[in-house]
């Protein structure tokens, strides 16, 4: 599923225009499964699926497979509907630069908010 993330987000122009100073990566870590996602000027260029030995990333979002199950549902329980939610339950570790993550938080909101049920591809 996480496979679809690039093409999911840049076929959002408005997504992609919001993200057009954005130039970054991320670790992106389901239970163990680990997720690399390179980020240009609001684009996507690449999702790459783990293991690392030592990716290079500006932050990680690191949760349990459940906690990003319950995230990504067509209709999330509440307390899972958003990212700064999954933090303030401590289920989300946000690590690294996090000024990146916070400044471009619509973004990542956004943009991690693709993969639930019955977005549209």
């Amino acid at each position: 599923m996480i496979e679809t993330l690039k093409d999911r987000v840049n076929r959002d122009a408005g997504l992609v225009r919001r993200g057009r100073f954005l130039t970054t990566s991320l670790l992106l870590e389901v239970g163990s499964t680990a997720w690399l996602i390179s980020i240009y000027e609001g684009r996507i260029v690449a999702v790459t699926k783990g293991p690392f030995v030592m990716p290079s990333s500006a932050f990680v979002l690191r949760a349990p497979a459940e906690e990003w199950e319950k995230f990504w549902r067509r209709r999330p329980p509440p307390g899972s509907n958003d990212l700064m939610a999954l933090i303030k339950r401590r289920v989300l570790k946000a690590e690294g630069d996090l000024q990146v993550f916070m400044a471009n938080l619509r973004y990542f909101k956004e943009a991690l908010g693709k993969l639930r049920e019955g977005v549209a591809a």
